[in-house]
């Protein structure tokens, strides 16, 4: 998906290098206590769209509470992989994967995401 007209003020998700872009793997947690999975390339803008009943289809039936964490990705390949294994994953290792922080610089890194605490 490609973005059309002029960039807004809001902040952008952060580049891995030029001409690339990071993407993130994250997961919700919905309302029915379920959680979901998801890849995107810009975190707030696609949770927004969760939130406003545009995003997946399961999340329109499903909507999400908040959002649980994510974990950055050199290119679109890994973060569709990972999505994938965390999907095979019982529930209370799902969140353990986003937590766990792989050694050294770089995409592969966890990341805290606001508002992404118990209430």
């Amino acid at each position: 998906m490609t973005d059309s007209g002029a960039r807004t003020a809001r902040t952008t998700q952060p580049r891995a290098t030029a001409g690339t872009q990071t993407w993130y793997v994250y997961l919700l947690e919905c309302r029915n206590g379920a959680y979901y999975a998801g890849v995107t390339n810009d975190l707030a803008r696609r949770y927004a769209q969760h939130l406003a009943g545009k995003g997946a289809k399961y999340t329109r039936a499903n909507p999400p509470q908040r959002m649980l964490g994510s974990r950055a990705y050199a290119d679109r390949g890994e973060a569709l992989s990972a999505e994938h294994a965390i999907r095979q994953l019982p529930r209370h290792r799902k969140v353990a994967y986003l937590a766990a922080i792989e050694p050294g610089p770089g995409p592969g890194r966890a990341r805290a995401v606001p508002g992404g605490g118990r209430r």
